[in-house]
């Protein structure tokens, strides 16, 4: 995928998981890096089971970002302290 591609798709993927874990989003550069690099994690830890990691710009990908962005975010609060409502 080309990186404007990585761009939207991680910002897509991070606002879902923001709206998933605390029901309010991070930040336009918060998602968007939390959903890249949820992406990222998403497809290492799907790989670990054994199932497709991020595959193109499509919906398993997307669920795989999510995925990601929310263990990525759930981590987050838990080391900065902040409440999460998952």
């Amino acid at each position: 995928m080309s990186v404007i591609a990585w761009i939207v798709f991680g910002l897509i993927a991070g606002f879902i998981a923001s709206k998933i874990v605390n029901k309010s989003g991070e930040g336009t550069l918060i998602d968007i890096v939390l959903g890249v690099v949820g992406a990222v994690v998403g497809g290492f830890l799907f790989n670990l089971v054994g199932a497709a990691g991020v595959t193109g710009f499509n919906v398993w990908s997307l669920f795989v970002a999510v995925m990601g962005a929310v263990v990525l975010l759930v981590g987050y609060h838990a080391v900065t302290g902040r409440r999460h409502a998952l």
